[in-house]
């Protein structure tokens, strides 16, 4: 139970400055991957109204990417309900995580599915993520590059 609020709060912390770049980052004992974080922040004005951010994996020199996890959030709301879906090139969008609730942490609520490690679902390169909260149209999406 700790890990998981640690974690939360861990992800939280590298999505509120949501202005700088996605980051790249390789860990130097696991040099046969790439460990990429990507993010995103959708709507207007202040705050993540939704917000994303995606760890995903690969070999080098592969055109899979391997979803480690994905983080939702969103700013200025009590409570709320969401999920992930996926688009691969040229495909339809699918849903990747069913409708999850999202726990309030301060002046945001946020939610998480998957784990570290070079572990879940693939998908090829240029796959679409986006992060949808439910009764919100706006979503906060990222491509897997």
């Amino acid at each position: 139970m700790n890990r998981k609020i640690i974690t939360a709060t861990a992800l939280a912390a590298v999505l509120v400055p949501v202005a700088a770049a996605p980051t790249v980052s390789a860990a130097p004992t696991a040099a046969r991957y790439v460990d990429t974080r990507v993010r995103d922040c959708a709507g207007s004005g202040s705050g993540c109204h939704p917000g994303v951010v995606v760890h995903h994996w690969h070999r080098r020199g592969a055109q899979a990417r391997g979803v480690g996890w994905v983080y939702a959030s969103r700013e200025g709301v009590r409570s709320g309900t969401a999920r992930w879906l996926v688009k691969k090139p040229g495909g339809a969008w699918k849903t990747g995580g069913g409708w999850k609730r999202a726990h309030r942490v301060g002046s945001h609520v946020e939610t998480s599915w998957g784990r570290d490690g070079h572990t879940g679902p693939k998908y090829p390169k240029n796959t679409r993520l986006c992060v949808e909260f439910r009764g919100l149209s706006t979503k906060a999406c990222v491509t897997l590059k």
